[in-house]
């Protein structure tokens, strides 16, 4: 602790230099090219390398002031005109923050900022003595040091360290990490969907309320039996609105994985946005997910039970097995393989095998026990009850319009959630893929409200125009439309992976659209959820509403 060090060199024997083979040359030379970087951890803050430019906010030169960014960790090397150099020489820059005490006790220091600024010093250009301490080359007339993939090369890997002292307080040594750019561009998003989400809401209630009114009025009228004899629009199908759709189990289990979804996004973003999940606790975010989704789990079998048996089913014990098991079996399925793709490469970004067999046990363990509480109760408990009866015969239904048609629902019905939380996904991509900080979960917090409330009226508007049209199939078509916003995600996951990410080689493209199409899924079970349960709610106010002889 505060002690400089001008130079020093590691990694050799008796100051010779390190050999790199041919084979070890080359396989730095290809990770260069490729833009690797390297993390360093010093007192559990990670290393950060300053990128300073210009915000040229005013035209007069003199006022320039320098944007500071903050870079997660340093590249391992760069290249320049086709030759390809390493940073073998690593200057450390650590802040440190001073406690005050009283005069006998002795100081304590804690460390509040890391930093590096990685240089690239030639062979030829470092004196280095016998006690392996080095002297670097004066101001700028160093070469840097080539790495050559056909042959073998001889370098000194070498480090400075320097320490100075900061105003920054222990408590608010992650404040540089997370300082974001642009904060600005957050606030506009979210005033523009906002504005989005209140003009639907003005739209949806001018047309739906004034419609819905005259609807029920003249449905309510009995005056004359020859109008009866014209009815059209939604309550013709009264008697087969409220008839159970095909494979209520499997509706029901995907609804019940919603719930569990539902609740623990909800809560996750909420902890994480009073500040509890520090990002100095590396993976409490993973963490924090996993075990809520597992102790979600009761209210997920719960919702699920309850609505299997509101669709007649009888068999509770496969419908809490089948809710259990399909969701988290497929998404543990996906990660599993990616897994072994990523085992396969020697990375060290691979689950371990205890962690996936403890993950497995606490599956079997807390989150199936718990669904099946949940859905035990769930299923004893009342159906939801639905204000007209069905009849015993199904209905024809007239043939529909070209834009009745499912694909066309999810595409009209996607655009407006997606337009809501696009600039939010934009920054949580770059956060997974682009090595960047995220900690905006009060904007996160915003934009997953506003998400939820376009969500429940985009999927209210599509369920009356479809019962409008007589067609009283709609479980699954509203499940299936009110998700179409994880179809716009999925075509700007693409369009990310095409136009801001280099990634050429197979395995990475691979765990790219691997966890895309996790993501997708969730997120489609999610919105279909939100969609699904605003929809049956206004249907069963609707028929409530009418008088039905």
């Amino acid at each position: 602790m505060n002690s400089e060090k001008k130079c020093e060199v590691l990694c050799s024997e008796s100051n010779k230099p390190v050999t790199l083979s041919m084979k070890e040359s080359r396989l730095v030379a290809e990770r260069i090219t490729e833009d690797y970087y390297v993390h360093l951890i010093a007192d559990n803050l990670p290393v950060a390398t300053r990128l300073e430019f210009y915000a040229s906010r005013d035209g007069d030169d003199k006022k320039k002031e320098k944007d500071v960014q903050f870079e997660h960790g340093y590249r391992l090397g760069f290249m320049d005109v086709n030759k390809i150099y390493l940073h073998n020489h690593l200057s450390f820059i650590l802040y440190y923050h001073r406690e005050d005490l009283e005069e006998d006790q002795e100081h304590t220091y804690r460390v509040v900022r890391f930093e590096v600024i990685p240089q690239s010093i030639r062979l030829e250009d470092l004196k280095v003595d016998e006690k392996s301490s080095c002297t670097l080359p004066e101001g700028t007339n160093s070469s840097p040091q080539e790495i050559d993939p056909t042959k073998e090369n001889q370098l000194y890997f070498t480090y400075s360290v320097h320490w100075e002292e900061s105003d920054i307080k222990w408590a608010s040594r992650w404040d540089t990490y997370l300082t974001m750019s642009d904060v600005q561009i957050h606030w506009f998003s979210i005033i523009n969907s906002v504005v989005v989400v209140f003009f639907l809401s003005g739209i949806l209630s001018m047309i739906i309320i004034r419609t819905l009114r005259k609807d029920i009025a003249n449905y309510n009228k009995e005056d004359d039996i020859e109008d009866t004899m014209e009815e059209s629009g939604w309550k013709l199908v009264h008697g087969d609105v409220f008839r159970p759709p095909q494979y209520p189990m499997i509706l029901s289990s995907l609804l019940g994985s919603g719930i569990q979804l539902f609740c623990m996004i909800l809560i996750v973003i909420f902890v994480a946005m009073l500040g509890m999940l520090s990002p100095s606790s590396r993976g409490a975010l993973m963490t924090t997910a996993c075990f809520l989704f597992m102790f979600m789990g009761v209210f997920g079998g719960f919702s699920a039970g309850r609505l299997y048996r509101t669709l007649k089913g009888h068999r509770w014990k496969k419908g809490a097995f089948c809710t259990a098991t399909l969701y988290p079996g497929v998404v543990f399925g996906i990660c599993f393989i990616l897994n072994c793709f990523i085992w396969g490469k020697h990375s060290s970004g691979a689950v371990p095998f205890p962690t996936m067999v403890a993950l497995l046990c606490m599956w079997f363990g807390i989150s199936l026990p718990l669904v099946y509480l949940g859905y035990y109760f769930g299923f004893r408990k009342q159906p939801y009850d639905n204000p007209v009866r069905t009849n015993q015969i199904p209905r024809q239904i007239p043939e529909q319009r070209w834009y009745m048609n499912r694909f066309v629902g999810i595409l009209m019905a996607g655009i407006l959630p997606f337009g809501a939380m696009f600039i939010e996904l934009f920054f949580i991509f770059s956060a997974i893929w682009e090595n960047q900080f995220y900690y905006l979960f009060g904007f996160l917090f915003l934009v997953f409200i506003i998400l939820v409330v376009s969500c429940s009226q985009i999927s209210i508007v599509m369920v009356y125009f479809q019962l409008c049209a007589e067609d009283y199939r709609w479980w699954w078509r509203n499940f299936l439309v009110s998700g179409g916003s994880a179809f716009y995600v999925l075509v700007y996951a693409i369009f990310y992976f095409v136009n801001k990410l280099d990634i050429v080689e197979f395995i990475p493209s691979l765990l790219y659209f691997g966890y895309t199409a996790l993501m997708v899924l969730s997120f489609w079970l999610l919105t279909g959820t939100i969609g699904f349960y605003a929809a049956y709610m206004f249907v069963r106010k609707i028929y409530a509403a009418v008088k039905i002889d």
